[in-house]
């Protein structure tokens, strides 16, 4: 008798079933008896491979809320009609409000397991990549295969980016933009970092990295950077527009993909990804002749993405302080400081406000080492937040040699993380067990080991200036005296204090941000003539204007304050004992008002 027919609502839990079965055991050689050969064998073994991950597929994507579903639907639809509002709304609100329901700490669904979604659109799986990896980096730990794939992701956009017939009929808001371009030099920082570690690693590991020398190298990345900088004649469109020049002769000069927001924009930022990508290799001149045609004004297009504007700054005050130029860097970061104190109730609302915040701190860190190195007139409101945040080392770095620990506290916690430009010789087992015997020392330590060559120069400095703003003139061998030193030694370090007393700096008009001309940073100079010392000090008045600024602001929220406090009650004094009582008919007078209280409540 044959067996009744399974009715099809019981599929399911067959194939439930079966995901827990070996099917290569359960089937075995029924029925082949030796009959196919080798290449028909690896055919089978490739198709159940393939069945497998579409089951595979198939159940993850069952796994995907509802609510995530049709945001990519919406998400799809807003990148294919160019909708910019809605692309940013999705992109700033609708991804990272998913991400912190339902992936704060797990990736995103795959783009193979998302692709039927949005009809297999090989643009759109691309940004979603992008974004993808981005998680993966940030809020997770990526492995190797993440590290080499999302670099593959990122050499297909850019490839149809630059190399499409024509400029691509995509629009992209700024922050995305600006976020692609440094999402991608973080990467590339992150797996130089990680590469550079040679002892963690698997014998896979050094296997690919071995077969994969071009993954994330650095002249990779230079030249995405240097094609979209080209691509869009970013430098052309700067000093045009800078000439004022009319709209159409700035389409001219742009050319058909520079005329295009996407491309203008992306040459842009790539122009602050350079500055970025040669101070992480410690090229610090080239990092600011790039950004030449940049002007560091409120005005220019990276201040609209407040992440790349704090960015720009960073790095181009810390280039200052590499390259001696303190009062540089201090206005570069007082400007870009006081913006975010300006701002700070905005960025509460920004997802990207702990990075910002982030920096923002380093740059307090490099604030205070600049002014230890070049004392000047602070900022009163970036002065106080320094002393809260790093009095102790503050206080620590104008001791002189004592104050070398601090320096380099604060120089460790504030500067970029360097890399090494050239890979380990995972090629070579030999030169690696060599090389992993060792290890060449860490490119931040280098870094610092230059910087605190030029602050031990200098440990001298304070003590001496204390002495000299003693006196208007004081004999040479007294001083020696003062110093525990000779005259020889004491001169010398005499010339050490003339010589941080100078410095390059941009007056004026200068554009260029290598311009400059020598300065005196300091509010007191000498000469030294035949055994004497002159000592010459200028006093710079009190600037009373941000003095009564500031009181009458602190005068005004007293007077608000007091006008918002409720008046305190009127008490009226109990009946003395033995008082007569007042007759019933009699009115009774109403309390008196203080003067004060009757001019609040008008």
């Amino acid at each position: 008798m044959s067996q009744p027919r399974m009715g099809l609502w019981a599929t399911e839990e067959i194939d439930e079933e079966l995901q827990d079965v070996d099917v290569n055991l359960a089937i075995g050689n029924y029925g082949q008896n030796g009959m196919y050969d080798e290449a028909q064998s690896r055919l089978a073994e490739a198709t159940l491979v393939a069945v497998q991950q579409q089951m595979a597929q198939q159940a993850a994507f069952s796994q995907i809320p509802d609510v995530v579903k049709r945001f990519l639907v919406h998400f799809h639809q807003a990148v294919l009609d160019n909708n910019l509002a809605e692309i940013t709304v999705a992109y700033e609100s609708g991804w990272n409000r998913l991400t912190e329901k339902y992936y704060a700490k797990t990736e995103w669904p795959e783009a193979e397991v998302i692709a039927p979604l949005v009809n297999d659109d090989q643009l759109f799986l691309i940004l979603y990549r992008e974004l993808y990896y981005r998680h993966v980096y940030s809020r997770l730990q990526p492995d190797i295969d993440d590290r080499f794939h999302s670099y593959e992701n990122s050499c297909e956009l850019f490839n149809y980016l630059l190399n499409s017939d024509g400029p691509v009929p995509l629009e992209l808001p700024e922050q995305w933009l600006w976020d692609i371009v440094d999402e991608f030099i973080y990467q590339f920082q992150s797996f130089c970092v990680w590469r550079s570690k040679v002892k963690a690693k698997s014998d896979e590991e050094l296997a690919m990295l071995a077969d994969g020398g071009q993954v994330w190298s650095a002249y990779s990345v230079l030249n995405v950077l240097y094609s979209l900088i080209q691509k869009s004649k970013i430098n052309d469109y700067i000093l045009a527009h800078q000439e004022g020049r009319s709209e159409a002769e700035l389409a001219e000069i742009a050319g058909e993909y520079g005329a295009r927001p996407l491309y203008r924009m992306l040459g842009y930022f790539s122009l602050i990804g350079l500055l970025r990508v040669h101070v992480l290799l410690g090229d610090f001149t080239l990092a600011l002749k790039v950004m030449d045609g940049v002007e560091l004004n409120q005005k220019t297009p990276f201040t609209r993405v407040t992440a790349c504007h704090v960015a720009t700054y960073y790095y181009v005050g810390f280039c200052y302080i590499m390259l001696r130029r303190y009062p540089d860097a201090i206005r570069s970061f007082v400007s870009v400081l006081n913006f975010i104190l300006r701002m700070r109730q905005y960025h509460t609302r920004s997802y990207q406000y702990d990075q910002i915040n982030k920096t923002a701190d380093r740059m307090y860190a490099l604030f205070a080492i600049c002014n230890a190195l070049s004392p000047s007139r602070l900022d009163d409101n970036i002065a106080n937040i320094v002393k809260d945040r790093y009095g102790d080392q503050f206080a620590k770095m104008s001791r002189g040699e004592e104050g070398i620990p601090a320096f380099e506290e604060l120089f460790l916690y504030a500067c970029p993380k360097f890399i090494n430009a050239n890979p380990p010789p995972y090629e070579d087992a030999d030169q690696l067990a060599v090389y992993a015997e060792e290890v060449p020392g860490e490119p931040a330590q280098r870094h610092l080991g230059l910087f605190l060559s030029d602050v031990r120069a200098q440990a001298a400095v304070p003590t001496l200036r204390s002495f000299l703003k003693l006196y208007t003139s004081l004999d040479a061998t007294k001083l020696a005296g003062f110093l525990d030193a000779d005259e020889e030694e004491m001169v010398q370090q005499m010339m050490a204090v003339k010589a941080a007393s100078r410095s390059v700096s941009r007056v004026g008009s200068e554009k260029s941000l290598l311009g400059g001309q020598m300065i005196s940073t300091s509010d007191m100079d000498f000469v030294i003539k035949e055994n004497m010392v002159h000592i010459s000090e200028s006093t710079v008045g009190r600037r009373f204007a941000g003095w009564f600024i500031r009181n009458t602001e602190h005068a005004q929220r007293v007077l608000d304050g007091v006008k918002n406090s409720p008046l305190p009650p009127v008490l009226q004094a109990p009946p003395q004992s033995g008082a007569p009582a007042e007759s019933e008919g009699k009115p009774v007078q109403p309390p008196k008002k203080v003067a004060w209280a009757s001019k609040a409540s008008a």
